[in-house]
């Protein structure tokens, strides 16, 4: 028998099983089966290391608001982040769709609380446009991804085999739950018309309104079959669909929220060696770094069941783009099938293996350069760097460094500085005769006494084309009036590349004397031209004055009129400012830098397709000076490239390690004569109105 108005889904009886019943058993049996397939993916995190993620609930509370529900970061991809948003809201108004489905299996004349009146009809409009626009979404999103293919989707041969087919698989699976529930209204509101009951409101030209009236001639009981069949359907998709997602990429619509609640905060910071473990007691720590899964802690762990594979990361990422054996992508994918393998949801888990020669390779670890452009795109707030970092401890903790690299560390511990030079030569850049007659830089060494500090670091100190941005970087705070000063030989490298490839101790040692002398200096601030030595001191290291970075200072005295600049000689040049990763993306300084070239009378600037937080990196990140990376091109000739298609001749900087390796990158591209680049302290230096100044600029002209 029909039940009339097809209201009555769970007093109808099948196969002799009331309706109530057989949906009841139905649903717990989802619902368990969901929650034990969870159970053993958590499995691992309670194996995990720990990690201190319950701070600040506010600002992660206003984290998730912004990067999951606002969905803040997915229109940076135009029509893909467009689909996803679409999917995404359509997903959070159904969810009160599926549970009244649910409900209406077990119980007769179930309502949503709250959903009645006014509210109600609101809500049933939405709701039909939203799996209208869901499935329309589907269809989209299939196409792309089997059609079209963008090239970020795919999947190289040595990272396994493509994804395509499981992804069009669950978009088609969405897609059936889509008109299953349309169909599931449709039928009703038909079979309402066909016996003259009030009919349930569907919205005009949505998926349920079409399917109504394309069923009105259609005889109850087919009305009633389909009515029963969508339900069943739709009620299998629910489950299959939430039990499947644990298998494979989709589980991030189930872990993507606590990711992005759990993610971190502050930019620029690494994770401890072991969160819990204070500096004094590392020498208890048997074991340093990522070796086995377990190593990595629970939150890392959350990160690789969060992954969406959407390949933005490894869009972005420079080192993957010049063709180094790294992908973000897929460090992310390979540890996530690394724990469904070793973690399975219908076996006792199986005894790991070292991850460096398994599933990840010395050269792949090694070829990041940290520089933040994976983190900056990802729109479920997936960390990299402290994974890579960490990893990297864990090789250097086994002996495991590049060859390229052993010098340069070994030189640092013994010499304070990479180059290995000797350390009371390290304030010899002040000695140049015609810098010294014009400018005096005093040691603050217990005869002198300054408020503020200029660190210096390792690379402007000893090499001999980057003094020449320490020295204008002097004339500059001088001009300025500023009462500065420097360490001298009491200063040593900030350890910052020490300690992000993996060097921890190393970095410890150069940190805590770096610290002694800058506290014994007296100075109440710290100025740096170099954006690692200023991450270091503002984020490493700890009791120290505030410190900024030059552009700063420089910004805030022309905005002063403390400094006035003349304007520029050649007004045909077209300058454009690249963004050093340590300055940008990892402290958030864009405007800075900008404001101060924009300050310049007559300077044409333009930006590069790439700017901002979406930088692309020059690849001279401290160490990786030294390290000799398998790619098929330089990332400072890429970089340089951008330039000049953007129009520009002149490439301006300001950071030391984005210096050698552009101006190298220039060499190498055959660009000499065509392209120059500067710092920006060097341009400032040049551009100064002097009238009694005693410090006058010596930098040549670009």
């Amino acid at each position: 028998m029909i039940p009339e108005g097809m209201n009555s889904i769970a007093q109808a009886t099948y196969w002799s099983i009331p309706g109530h019943l057989l949906f009841l058993v139905l649903h717990l049996l989802g619902v368990v089966c969901f929650s034990y397939i969870v159970a053993k993916r958590m499995t691992p995190l309670l194996r995990g290391q720990r990690d201190f993620r319950f701070d600040r609930p506010w600002a992660r509370l206003e984290r998730v608001l912004q990067f999951w529900l606002g969905q803040w970061k997915h229109p940076r991809y135009r029509t893909a982040g467009a689909i996803h948003i679409l999917i995404f809201a359509g997903f959070i108004i159904l969810v009160a769709r599926a549970f009244s489905l649910l409900m209406q299996g077990i119980t007769t004349n179930f309502a949503m609380p709250g959903f009645s009146g006014s509210a109600g009809h609101v809500y049933d409009i939405a709701k039909d446009y939203a799996a209208t626009i869901v499935l329309l979404c589907m269809v989209v999103a299939a196409i792309r991804r089997g059609i079209f293919k963008p090239a970020r989707y795919r999947v190289p041969a040595r990272y396994g085999k493509d994804h395509t087919p499981d992804a069009i698989f669950l978009l088609a699976s969405i897609g059936v739950l889509m008109a299953a529930d349309g169909l599931f209204a449709a039928s009703q509101a038909a079979s309402q018309s066909q016996q003259g009951l009030p009919v349930e409101f569907l919205a005009t030209l949505s998926l349920p309104w079409i399917l109504k009236n394309a069923l009105l001639a259609t005889s109850p009981t087919t009305l009633w079959n389909l009515h029963v069949g969508s339900y069943l359907v739709h009620e299998l998709a629910f489950f299959f669909l939430l039990c499947y997602r644990p298998f494979g990429v989709q589980f991030h619509v189930e872990t993507s929220l606590f990711s992005i609640y759990f993610a971190k905060l502050d930019r620029g910071t690494l994770k401890p060696v072991r969160w819990g473990v204070s500096d004094e007691q590392l020498d208890q720590v048997k074991s340093f770094g990522v070796k086995k899964f377990e190593d990595f802690t629970w939150k890392h762990m959350l990160d690789f069941y969060s992954c969406a594979d959407c390949g933005r990361c490894s869009d972005q990422c420079p080192a993957n783009a010049v063709g180094r054996p790294l992908s973000p992508r897929f460090l992310t994918i390979k540890a996530r099938d690394y724990s469904y393998r070793h973690y399975p949801v219908f076996d006792r888990p199986i005894e790991g293996e070292p991850l460096v020669g398994s599933i990840y390779s010395e050269d792949e670890i090694w070829s990041c350069t940290t520089c933040g452009a994976c983190e900056a795109e990802c729109p479920l707030l997936v960390e990299y760097i402290d994974k890579i970092v960490d990893l990297r401890r864990g090789m250097v903790d086994d002996g495991k460094v590049p060859q390229s690299l052993q010098k340069p560390l070994k030189a640092l511990e013994s010499r304070g500085n990479p180059y290995g030079k000797m350390e009371k030569k390290r304030g010899d850049w002040v000695k140049n005769k015609e810098f010294q007659q014009a400018c005096e830089v005093p040691i603050l060494n217990g005869n002198h006494a300054a408020d503020t500090l200029y660190f210096v670091d390792s690379i402007t100190s000893y090499d001999d084309r980057i003094q020449s941005i320490g020295r204008a970087t002097a004339r500059i705070l001088r001009h300025a009036g500023s009462n500065f000063g420097i360490l001298g030989a009491a200063e040593k490298d900030s350890g910052h590349e020490a300690r992000r490839f993996g060097e921890e101790l190393l970095f410890m040692a150069l940190r805590d004397h770096n610290v002694e002398a800058i506290q014994a200096s007296g100075a109440r601030r710290i100025v740096t031209a170099d954006p690692h030595a200023y991450n270091a001191l503002k984020h490493d290291y700890r009791d120290l004055p505030p410190v900024e970075h030059i552009s700063q200072f420089i910004a805030r005295e022309v905005s002063a009129g403390n400094i006035q600049l003349n304007p520029v000689p050649d007004e045909s040049k077209v300058y454009t400012y690249h963004d050093p990763c340590y300055l940008g993306r990892h402290n958030q300084l864009y405007d800075a830098p900008r404001e101060v070239l924009d300050r310049v009378p007559g300077l044409k600037r333009v930006e590069m397709s790439r700017c901002r937080d979406r930088s692309f990196c020059c690849g001279g990140g401290g160490l990786a000076l030294f390290y000799e990376p398998k790619e098929d091109q330089r990332m400072g000739v890429k970089r340089v490239q951008m330039a000049a298609e953007a129009g520009a001749n002149v490439i301006v900087t300001a950071c030391p390690f984005c210096m050698v390796n552009i101006e190298d990158a220039i060499k190498v591209a055959g660009m000499e004569g065509t392209m120059t680049a500067i710092d920006l302290a060097e341009l400032v230096d040049q551009q100064i109105s002097r009238t009694d100044d005693r410090c006058l600029s010596s930098v040549s002209r670009p």
